[in-house]
């Protein structure tokens, strides 16, 4: 399961990155971001077998076709984006989710369309977060794309 949930993620973003008319709001939690870079990161040589390796030119070539970092165009109207992620993820290093919120922040041509992070202190990768954690980044993410989608929440 927590493969085919990093796989999402990063169709999510690299859909974003490509077309980003595509959606009006996107969650991407915990997704590789950079995948140029996330090899190097400490689980990263567990990712060559499902993603390539950048060492390999032609595999380069295809990884660079859709690393989401690597396709941000600055003045681009980009979705409304959260990115949830923990502070303590050993499977997908936090900085791939911080630096592609600063890119997107950056770039963004958008005003009413914000790029949230939101970082858990005392989560991971999702495995492993107590409840309560789980609850609230639940909660966060919902009323996220309520807002972004103006639904109104029953009573």
């Amino acid at each position: 399961m927590p493969r085919t949930i990093a796989i999402l993620a990063l169709v999510a973003v690299a859909t974003l990155t490509q077309h980003p008319g595509f959606a009006r709001a996107v969650v991407s939690a915990v997704g590789i971001n950079d995948m140029i870079r996330s090899e190097q990161d400490a689980n990263g040589a567990f990712n060559v077998t499902g993603y390539g390796t950048v060492t390999d030119p032609a595999q380069f070539r295809a990884i660079h076709a859709y690393s989401p970092y690597h396709h941000v165009v600055p003045g681009t109207a980009n979705p409304a984006v959260l990115m949830p992620t923990g502070a303590n993820d050993g499977h997908v290093n936090p900085l791939q989710s911080r630096k592609f919120a600063v890119a997107l922040q950056a770039a963004q041509a958008a005003p009413d369309h914000p790029i949230l992070l939101r970082t858990s202190d005392t989560s991971g990768h999702g495995i492993g977060s107590s409840q309560a954690d789980r609850n609230a980044k639940s909660t966060d993410q919902l009323m996220f794309l309520f807002d972004q989608l103006g639904v109104t929440p029953p009573r």
